[in-house]
């Protein structure tokens, strides 16, 4: 489908998944932007199939119409801008696709049985999801195997569950650092966001991701390497 208005209101609302009543009622509260009118017809294109899938995508995270409408007003005339900017947040740190595992398959492959303690623990540090019936979704399938790498060289589960939590602690704090970077330099306190601005930060956003990642990671094998050499040294002079 081109950028060129071609669809008829009914086209549309089978675009994009729904009926052509909502497509009416989200028109009528300008969430939706107007159609081409050509010969007494509108019609839609590319923009408001992608418009609607975001209003969508919007609802199911639980925004209603009106929380909706409000975002649109608030981008100044610039909401495809603005949208393009919250997708780019979205995909900018996008969690890994989770697994599903039984008990059994995680005992297996991190030296179980489990106490209810362990579980406990690893459940509230989010490295594994109950769904029941002796099932569970594994968020993060790097963590899992970084775990089992670490049992496997004869490392106790509660100390690798230690400092996985460690883990979780400083990350939050260094992410927060991020976020602050880029929420009071990058961001900043100006209120009217053209489309042009809009773009500036979704660019500035998919910089971030691969910096802040580097960043982390030579900063850890700086500090790790320091932590290496110095208990070397304390094991020479026992």
């Amino acid at each position: 489908m081109s950028d060129e208005a071609k669809l008829t209101i009914d086209e549309l609302a089978r675009e994009a998944g729904m009926t052509v009543r909502n497509v009416r009622a989200h028109q009528s509260r300008g969430l939706l932007q107007p159609a081409a009118i050509r010969v007494r017809t509108g019609y839609y294109g590319k923009d408001h199939v992608e418009r609607l899938r975001v209003i969508q995508e919007l609802q199911a995270e639980g925004f209603n119409l009106k929380a909706i409408e409000h975002l649109i007003e608030q981008a100044n005339g610039s909401s495809e801008g603005m949208f393009e900017f919250r997708r780019a947040l979205l995909s900018s740190f996008a969690e890994e696709e989770p697994e599903l595992a039984t008990t059994e398959e995680l005992e297996a492959r991190l030296g179980g049985p489990f106490d209810p303690k362990t579980r406990r623990k690893a459940e509230k540090l989010g490295l594994i999801r109950p769904l029941g019936e002796g099932r569970y979704e594994v968020p993060s399938p790097t963590l899992l195997s970084a775990g089992e790498e670490l049992v496997s060289l004869g490392i106790p589960l509660s100390h690798a569950l230690a400092v996985a939590e460690q883990i979780n602690r400083h990350s939050s704090a260094i992410a927060q650092a991020f976020v602050r970077l880029f929420v009071d330099d990058v961001v900043g306190k100006e209120t009217e966001r053209t489309p042009e601005e809009w773009a500036r930060l979704a660019d500035a956003l998919e910089r971030l991701r691969p910096l802040a990642t580097d960043a982390v990671g030579a900063g850890f094998q700086q500090t790790m390497s320091q932590a290496v050499e110095s208990q070397l040294e304390k094991l020479l002079k026992k």
